[in-house]
């Protein structure tokens, strides 16, 4: 079983990868129905060793099976599981780390792995006045998503902790969350969501994969 990450470790020498159709930003929440042969596996490993997995976003492929993925990622720790009524195994993750993927494998059962570069944490930096209603929007709304969201501590004056939820759960193309995620600065991530966000068909909710 490949290295999982730890945030107090240098990048390991492989990460093991869930590639899904949806961008998980660092402290977003994460559940999970695993059935895979490949992943229960993966889950074993990082819960005896207290560690976590990659998730990134497929870009052609299907979620069983064989998938093309980008290159940036977070780190998905799991914070609980349960055994659900199919008989599955449920998880509840949250991001954690973004990652660069820089090389890749995969192994006989099918688990892909990577070799990654940590991307730096972001600066934290306020919430600039002008973006101020994109805090009060997600201080209206998180409290409505449900699980995952109910006991989230809310940090409404950190610019990347708003941008990050923002994009979560703003019903955008996968491909514009992703370039949210990849995106270093977060007032740049700001400027770009904010006409997306309080425009006048935007509507925040759950995102669904695309």
């Amino acid at each position: 079983m490949p290295a999982c990450a730890t945030p107090d470790r240098p990048a390991p020498a492989s990460l093991a990868l869930f590639p899904l159709h949806i961008v998980l930003f660092p402290g977003g929440p994460l559940p999970l129905r695993i059935f895979e042969t490949r992943y229960v596996d993966m889950v074993r490993s990082c819960m005896r060793t207290a560690s976590s997995f990659g998730v990134v976003l497929i870009r052609t492929g299907n979620e069983v099976g064989p998938a093309e993925t980008f290159d940036v990622g977070t780190t998905a720790s799991i914070v609980d599981f349960h055994q659900l009524s199919d008989g599955f195994l449920g998880l509840s993750c949250i991001g954690s780390q973004r990652f660069h993927i820089n090389t890749r494998n995969v192994q006989a059962n099918g688990l892909n792995v990577a070799g990654v570069d940590w991307l730096p944490p972001e600066p934290t930096l306020s919430v600039p006045e002008r973006h101020a209603s994109l805090s009060q929007l997600l201080e209206s709304v998180l409290p409505q998503l449900g699980e995952g969201y109910t006991n989230m501590e809310l940090k409404l004056d950190d610019a990347a902790w708003v941008g990050h939820r923002l994009a979560e759960i703003l019903p955008i193309p996968a491909s514009q969350k992703q370039f949210c995620l990849e995106l270093d600065d977060p007032i740049q991530r700001l400027e770009f969501l904010a006409p997306l966000a309080m425009g006048p068909a935007a509507h925040a909710r759950p995102s669904e994969p695309d």
